[in-house]
């Protein structure tokens, strides 16, 4: 990483950023309520490509790997609470436009349904930062289901896309938030993935190179 490159994060973080309000518990129920009569009929399958995996908010009676195409995962979303502050944000998972994603599709129990939902909303919507969206998930027996994912939102400010390395190996080592580190937020879902026989080799090799730039 030259100078300028590192003179030029270093400007530029931490970013000015506007969440605005969280939405009301009334704001989350009618979301939900717009994103469920889009939904084509039978059981509800949630799409978990980040923390769902290896702390899944619903209750479920199916669980398979899954992959959807189409969207790929990426550290593209600033957090200014869970994992970081808004003197040192970190980043989390999303969802964002181009290529495939691995993960879980989780068959969501019928008999706690509206309560797994309301507790979903209020964990990945507090902020409306993602849009609820019903997508296509090849599972892991070949079959196909419209499942539930959380995508994001290019045009809001909490949207960071594809950040410099140098700026990714700062984040990683000091942005701390509620529920830990930036950092271990990336190695808990790395480890899950390559337990489960699908690693995000992309990703690997980023988390890889940032770490050895912290070594230099």
């Amino acid at each position: 990483m030259s100078a300028l490159e590192s003179l030029s994060w270093k400007m530029s973080y931490p970013p000015s950023l506007d969440f605005g309000q969280q939405l009301t518990r009334e704001q989350l129920f009618t979301s939900m309520q717009s994103t469920m009569a889009r939904h084509d009929g039978g059981p509800v399958w949630l799409f978990a490509y980040g923390s769902l995996i290896w702390r899944p908010e619903c209750n479920s009676v199916e669980r398979q790997r899954a992959r959807v195409h189409g969207y790929h995962r990426g550290l593209y979303l600033w957090s200014h609470e869970h994992r970081g502050t808004p003197e040192c944000p970190g980043l989390v998972f999303g969802l964002d436009r181009g290529g495939s994603c691995s993960g879980f599709a989780y068959r969501l129990d019928e008999s706690s349904l509206d309560d797994s939902l309301m507790a979903l909303w209020q964990r990945e919507m507090p902020y409306p930062a993602y849009r609820p969206h019903w997508l296509t998930c090849r599972l892991d027996d070949g079959s196909k289901v419209q499942a539930l994912g959380f995508v994001l939102e290019r045009h809001l400010p909490c949207y960071a896309g594809e950040l410099p390395d140098g700026l990714l190996s700062h984040i990683l080592a000091s942005a701390t938030g509620r529920y830990g580190t930036t950092r271990d937020y990336v190695e808990q879902t790395l480890n899950a993935l390559r337990s489960h026989q699908m690693p995000d080799r992309n990703l690997e090799a980023r988390f890889r190179r940032c770490h050895n730039l912290r070594e230099v």
